[in-house]
């Protein structure tokens, strides 16, 4: 091979590996957990990986999301003298507070801007926001726990246009507060709102203008928004805790519907698709898998949990965890940190693990995020560590292990970090109620 050939051959090569990604919003890019950068570590060292920077945060379950440059996240701050009641999470009593988007250098965290909005929080585990922004362009789209919409300059913080679910629609905040990440498509973010009529909204990205409204649900549930393609059409699926939807995204027309009645209605994790197939896990009612139709928009279930229970669970049981399908196969974390594998067609599992997310024990709403990379995955568990693993039929393999976050948040007697990672430019962003942390895995 000639010298001009091996210099080609090895700037190719280069460029592979420095290959990089934004996270402009929840769950990546594709909005599909997985991260496709090359020239990630195999194994952390002994001393850990590098820490670029840590900057300090308030509290908040909103992930972090990277585009531009930029880092952008949501906190909230208590008004002076003001007090969450942390031994009951359940005290709805109304707390004084604000909320925050706070813009960050991507290379060395320094703030660049903020963003500060009054919000009084009249809901349960009322310590911050929950959505992760969504960043397209020159705007960072934004959702409060208590409803607020806002569309600001992502370089300078401006406030361009805002919208706020109680007063417009007139309904009230869930039990958890408004969670679902909202869904930017074309020109369009969808947003769970709830209510008669307006489950699902669309607004103009550039006014905030309503562009349709579609479904009724008293309870509209946390699942993210998501568009799957099938039957030779784009779906938008829409799952509150009445029924797994399937819409017209640019018209907010039903296409079909299976009923699905949530406990408490906690339809949270976000649905997923395998081929024909879509599925759906809760804490309570467990999986329900639907087979969408070949020729045009439809479905019916193909097998679910019949049994509606916290502990006697069968299949797979989420909370928090958005599972991942692949391969025929399901990969998740069942209501009591058990890391399961089901087959796809049937529900049958296949294997159970107690050692990686949870160290053996049994802790009731245990989480871990679960994100590709390449042949193997992150898991992001609730205990602050980040893991290195390899997921198959033939069972789960961790392969490095490390410390990247301290757990802040007290839930039924132990700190867990309930917040969802963003993996961008061969790094990791991923914060707690007290710091967001970038951390370098490249090789």
């Amino acid at each position: 091979m000639s010298n001009s050939a091996l210099g080609l051959a090895a700037l190719l090569a280069g460029a592979s590996l420095l290959h990089a990604d934004d996270w402009p919003q929840w769950l990546g890019p594709k909005r599909d957990g997985v991260w496709r950068e090359a020239g990630i570590v195999e194994k952390f060292p002994a001393g850990g990986p590098k820490f670029r920077w840590r900057v300090p945060v308030n509290p908040g379950f909103s992930g972090p999301a990277v585009a531009g440059g930029r880092v952008f996240v949501t906190d909230r701050k208590l008004a002076q003298g003001a007090k969450v009641n942390e031994e009951d999470p359940f005290d709805l009593s109304v707390v004084a507070g604000s909320e925050r988007v706070l813009c960050l250098d991507e290379a060395t965290g320094q703030p660049l801007w903020q963003h500060e909005y009054t919000a009084p929080y009249g809901m349960s585990y009322n310590s911050g926001p929950r959505a992760t922004p969504v960043v397209s362009g020159d705007r960072v789209f934004t959702l409060g726990a208590e409803g607020h919409l806002l569309c600001l300059d992502a370089k300078s913080g401006k406030m361009v246009w805002a919208r706020q679910f109680k007063k417009d629609f007139g309904v009230k905040t869930p039990l958890w507060g408004f969670a679902a990440h909202p869904l930017l498509d074309g020109d369009k973010l969808i947003c769970l709102v709830g209510g008669n009529g307006t489950a699902a909204v669309a607004f103009h990205k550039e006014t905030g203008k309503e562009l349709w409204r579609a479904l009724s649900a008293k309870e509209p549930g946390y699942a993210p928004p998501t568009i799957i393609e099938h039957g030779g059409r784009r779906q938008l699926i829409i799952w509150h805790a009445d029924s797994l939807n399937a819409l017209d995204p640019e018209t907010g027309k039903p296409l079909w519907s299976v009923p699905s009645k949530i406990r408490q209605a906690v339809s949270i994790a976000m649905p997923r698709q395998l081929g024909d197939l879509l599925y759906v896990t809760s804490f309570y009612n467990g999986s329900l898998m639907v087979k969408l139709d070949a020729q045009g928009p439809g479905a019916q279930v193909l097998w679910a949990t019949q049994k509606i229970s916290e502990k006697d669970t069968r299949h797979l049981n989420a909370l928090m965890t958005t599972p991942f399908l692949e391969a025929g196969h399901i990969y998740g974390v069942c209501n009591h940190g058990q890391f399961r594998c089901l087959e796809a067609a049937t529900g049958k599992r296949v294997w159970e693990d107690r050692t990686i997310v949870t160290k053996g024990e049994e802790l009731e709403c245990a989480n871990a995020f679960i994100v590709k990379n390449g042949d193997r995955f992150f898991l992001c568990a609730e205990n602050g560590d980040l893991i290195i693993a390899t997921l198959s039929p033939t069972g789960p393999k961790e392969i490095s292990r490390t410390k990247l976050l301290a757990p802040t948040l007290s839930y039924q007697g132990r700190d867990v970090v309930w917040s969802h990672p963003a993996f961008a430019n061969g790094h990791i962003f991923a914060r707690n109620d007290k710091e967001l942390v970038c951390v370098d895995l490249r090789k």
